[in-house]
C-alpha cells in the first residue's frame, strides 16, 4: 500500500512518475475530460485547518475521475480530542478507499497512515505539503519545459512548503537556493535528507542571509506567507526581519530575465510580494493554484494503483 506523506519518501523515478501521470490527466481534461478511472472510489477529507485550494481541488480532483469526495470539519473528527487518531484512522478506512488529511502536526498524519488500512495522503501538515510541491513542479515543467540543471530559488521563512520544494527540487536534479534571515532556516534534519538527495542527482544547494545572492540567476522565484498559521503571535516580530526578502521588481531584478515568481497562496499582498509581480507577466501563481487539481489527481491514481 502507498501513503504520500512527504516528498522525501519517493524515488525520484516515482516522483517523476506522478508527474508524467499529471501532464497526461491535464491534458486529457483540456481535451474534453477525463476517464473515470476512479470510479466508484470515495475519499474522506479530513481537516484542522481551513482551505480553498486544497478542499476544493480534491474535490474536483475526485469529480473529474468519476469518484466522490467527502469533507470532514474540523468539529467532527477533533483527531485525538474526541478521539484517538488511531481509532479514526481504523474506522474511516472501513467507509471510503483513501484519506487526505490537512493537519497542524505531522504526527497526526503519519499516526492515520500507521494505523489506516487504505492510502493516506498528506494534504499539509507543519513538516511538509507535498501535494503543493507536485503542483510546483509540475507549473515549472510546463512553464520550463525541463527541470533538471533548473535554479529554484525560495525567499522568505523555512517552512513545510520549503521543504517540500528541497525536497522535490534535489531528487529532480534541480538546483535549490534559500535566501533567509538568521533564526528562520531550514531545519537541519531537513537539510540533510536534501544533501543526501542532492549527492544523488548532482543538483547544487546554496543557503544565504542575503536574498539577491539567493536569487541570482534563478529560473524560478518561490515566496510564501511570513508568518504560518500557528505562528500569529510571532506576526509582529516577523515583519521586522523579513521586509527585505520581499519579492518585488527591484528584487526580481537579480533573477533571470526569464524567470517565474511562484507562491503557493494564500498570498499577502505587500508583504511577501507585491501587487505588481503577483500579478505582472512573470507570475504564474494562478497556474500553481490550478496545477493542484491536476496533480492531485496524478496522486490519487498513484496511492490507488
Amino acid at each position: 500500500m502507498r501513503h504520500f506523506l512527504t516528498l522525501a519518501d519517493l524515488t525520484p523515478a516515482e516522483l517523476q512518475e506522478i508527474l508524467n501521470l499529471a501532464v497526461q490527466l491535464k491534458t486529457e481534461w483540456k481535451a474534453g475530460g477525463n476517464p473515470p478511472l476512479l470510479g466508484g472510489k470515495v475519499l474522506g477529507m479530513i481537516f484542522q485547518k481551513p482551505s480553498l485550494r486544497t478542499r476544493v481541488s480534491f474535490d474536483m480532483a475526485m469529480l473529474h475521475l468519476g469518484g466522490h469526495a467527502l469533507y470532514l470539519s474540523p468539529n467532527e473528527i477533533q483527531l485525538g480530542k474526541r478521539e484517538s487518531t488511531a481509532d479514526v484512522a481504523r474506522v474511516l478506512a472501513r467507509y471510503v478507499h483513501v484519506i487526505m488529511a490537512r493537519v497542524f502536526d505531522h504526527a497526526d498524519v503519519v499516526e492515520l497512515a500507521k494505523w489506516a488500512t487504505v492510502p493516506v495522503i498528506n494534504g499539509l501538515s507543519d513538516y511538509s505539503h507535498p501535494c503543493q510541491g507536485v503542483a510546483d513542479f509540475l507549473t515549472i515543467l510546463e512553464h520550463k519545459g525541463t527541470l533538471k540543471g533548473r535554479k529554484l530559488a525560495y525567499l522568505g521563512d523555512s517552512n513545510n512548503v520549503t521543504h517540500s520544494l528541497i525536497f522535490g527540487a534535489t531528487k529532480l536534479g534541480m538546483d535549490f537556493a534559500l535566501g533567509a534571515p538568521e533564526g528562520y532556516s531550514l531545519r537541519p534534519d531537513v537539510l540533510a535528507l536534501a544533501q543526501q538527495f542532492a549527492a544523488e542527482s548532482g543538483s547544487k544547494i546554496s543557503i544565504s542571509t542575503d536574498p539577491r545572492a539567493a536569487i541570482q540567476d534563478a529560473d524560478v522565484v518561490y515566496t510564501d506567507t511570513w508568518t504560518s498559521m500557528g505562528q500569529e503571535a510571532e506576526a509582529e516580530e516577523r515583519r521586522k526581519v523579513f521586509p527585505p526578502y520581499q519579492v518585488n521588481t527591484a528584487l526580481l531584478a537579480y533573477a533571470r530575465p526569464d524567470a517565474i515568481v511562484m507562491h503557493c497562496l494564500p498570498a499577502h499582498r505587500g508583504d511577501e510580494i507585491t501587487d505588481e509581480v503577483a500579478d505582472g507577466p512573470q507570475s504564474v501563481i494562478f497556474d500553481q493554484a490550478e496545477n493542484r487539481m491536476h496533480a492531485q489527481k496524478a496522486i490519487l491514481i498513484w496511492v490507488l494503483e
